[in-house]
């Protein structure tokens, strides 16, 4: 009889999540081009609860906010991590972590994403981050790209609608291959995949006028993407044997409304295109339910020689899930849209409308597991809050606690069900600006940065309540929740 894991496994990898547009800054710093992320103005008026895109736009409008500076652009600065990385390591190493998921900034090794050669200054910078966190005693967990495509790739040749694109991408992966050899264990090809329409911009590098049929364009990029991935797996065997490389997606596994079939049904659909993405990079071939939806929808996708093999032989070696919160399914009100969905009426209600729900938790891990049988890692799961300084400078975030406190409960009863998971990364450790909203004021950290929405404040950081208790939660290895 197969003994039941108790508790977490020793050696597990507690950890923290960031990226790099969101953190780094110094966009205009050691030779580094704009990228998608750098054109993400923030707006004071948003509408928190109902973010429909993140970034993006018109050709034009695109070209315009890469040449504005006036405007307030977030991601441009971050928290200045590219200048502070060594004090805030220190600090993550206090905190504990075992591991550290960071992104490399495409357009700071490949300032326009065409050159034939990388930029030496950017790539002496990730030389002397990934250094720093082994030296600090944690695993790099490293993202090629994390909604950071160069610019001049966007504007010139349409992001990865352009098959082109491949190319630029695999003679960037090949360069961190090889560089980063021995060093880097953990790759995440793309960050979050499966997020589109929502993030098209920042994953895709699509913009809105770039064609009439812009789901087509979608897919077909995301399909070029599968191909980059596939050749960045298969070069990563041949460079690096030991490295691990991945695919990840954000969790999009809906609940139906009610037991109306119709929303059973529906639901059933939705959730299998989400599936969809991680079908094609574990099972290594396009689904007939996809090739269904395609041809009901009068999308055409150009598979060019050699994809499907490319795709069969190159399968990904585990699957990184960001979690958050979840959304239900209405047959009366929804759609086959990735945007079309309710809010669950038996989860409280947050400004951002990431409602928390710890057994959606449960129930996408255990889904995932069951379906496809591969080592699955934690890339993100946090809880996004308005946090308040106190006049002595504490800051007192139970709420971030018992978020933490019960979706890790929920990952170990799936470790005890047999769940292989390697690593948790809490998003973000440290404060930084929102991927969706491009605020300082939606705080994840157990760090606390003081910088505002419009970018003044000291910087300086300050430790919240939220950092004694996962500091004991990792020294406990989990025990102490």
């Amino acid at each position: 009889m197969k003994r039941i894991q108790k508790g977490f496994p020793d050696g597990f990898l507690w950890g923290g999540a960031i990226a790099a547009c969101q953190s780094e800054g110094a966009y205009d710093v050691d030779g580094r081009g704009l990228s998608s992320s750098d054109i993400h103005k923030y707006d004071p008026q948003i509408n928190r609860a109902h973010i429909e895109q993140e970034g993006g736009g018109t050709l034009a409008g695109i070209k315009r906010a890469a040449a504005d500076v006036e405007g307030y652009y977030p991601k441009r600065y971050g928290i200045d991590f590219y200048h502070t990385y060594k004090e805030d390591l220190a600090l993550l190493q206090e905190l504990g972590l075992k591991t550290f998921r960071t992104s490399i900034s495409w357009s700071r090794v490949f300032p326009n994403g065409d050159e034939l050669e990388p930029n030496e200054e950017g790539l002496a910078f990730y030389d002397r981050l990934i250094d720093e966190i082994i030296a600090r005693g944690m695993e790099p967990i490293i993202t090629m790209s994390h909604y950071d495509i160069p610019l001049h790739l966007v504007t010139e040749y349409g992001g990865f609608g352009n098959r082109a694109c491949i190319d630029f991408f695999v003679r960037y992966a090949e360069v961190l291959l090889r560089r980063y050899k021995g060093k880097v264990k953990y790759w995440i090809v793309f960050n979050q995949v499966n997020l589109v329409p929502i993030v098209q911009f920042g994953s895709l590098g699509i913009y809105d006028d770039q064609a009439e049929n812009m789901e087509e364009l979608m897919y077909q990029a995301v399909h070029n993407q599968f191909i980059a991935a596939a050749i960045t797996k298969k070069l990563g065997r041949e460079i690096d044997p030991k490295a691990q490389i991945g695919t990840m997606l954000a969790d999009c596994t809906f609940y139906p409304a009610t037991c109306r079939p119709e929303d059973v049904i529906l639901t059933m659909q939705r959730n299998r295109m989400q599936y969809f993405f991680s079908d094609v990079q574990l099972r290594g071939e396009y689904p007939g339910y996809a090739w269904k939806y395609f041809a009901d929808n009068d999308i055409q996708i150009e598979l060019a020689e050699g994809d499907e093999a490319l795709l069969r032989d190159n399968v990904m070696d585990f699957l990184a899930v960001s979690y958050y919160s979840s959304k239900i399914v209405d047959a009366s009100k929804n759609t086959m849209d990735p945007t079309s969905v309710e809010q669950n009426p038996f989860l409280k209600p947050t400004p951002w409308e990431w409602r928390m729900d710890p057994l959606g938790f449960y129930n996408c891990l255990s889904q995932y597991w069951d379906r496809y049988q591969v080592p699955l890692l934690i890339g993100e799961n946090g809880f996004g809050a308005i946090d308040t300084v106190e006049a002595d400078g504490a800051i007192y975030d139970d709420y971030r606690i018992d978020y933490y406190r019960q979706h890790i409960d929920m990952m170990q009863r799936c470790i005890e069900e047999g769940v292989e998971i390697i690593a948790y990364c809490a998003w973000g450790p440290i404060d930084i600006v929102s991927s969706s909203s491009a605020e300082m004021s939606k705080r994840y950290g157990f760090i606390y940065v003081d910088i505002d929405d419009f970018g003044k404040g000291s910087r300086k950081r300050s430790k919240k309540a939220s950092f004694d208790w996962y500091q004991q939660v990792i020294a406990s290895n989990g025990k102490n929740l």
